[in-house]
């Protein structure tokens, strides 16, 4: 492998942050799912502290909102969720 594709690959691991919380693949075109967000959705994504997956954070959105809970509400559990996978990754790292 040539030094240009080892600090490309490596430039590619460190944009998608240094937490050390597993990676997983996609089948689907993330940038496809993250267009059809909720916009209150995707401003969430835009500021939040980890990589997420714009279909995981879709999940946790339609599980609140189908529970009958605000916009607002919503978003503080998105905000818990990363809080409890931040505390995660303090613990294991």
């Amino acid at each position: 492998m040539t030094l240009a594709a080892l600090a490309s690959r490596h430039a590619t691991r460190r944009n998608l942050g240094e937490t050390g919380l597993r990676r997983k693949r996609r089948a689907r075109d993330p940038m496809a799912v993250y267009d059809r967000l909720p916009p209150a959705l995707r401003g969430w994504l835009a500021a939040a502290a980890l990589p997420w997956s714009p279909q995981s954070a879709l999940r946790i959105w339609q599980r609140c909102r189908a529970k009958g809970l605000s916009e607002a509400e919503t978003l503080a559990a998105l905000a818990a969720a990363q809080s409890r996978t931040l505390a995660r990754a303090r613990i294991t790292s």
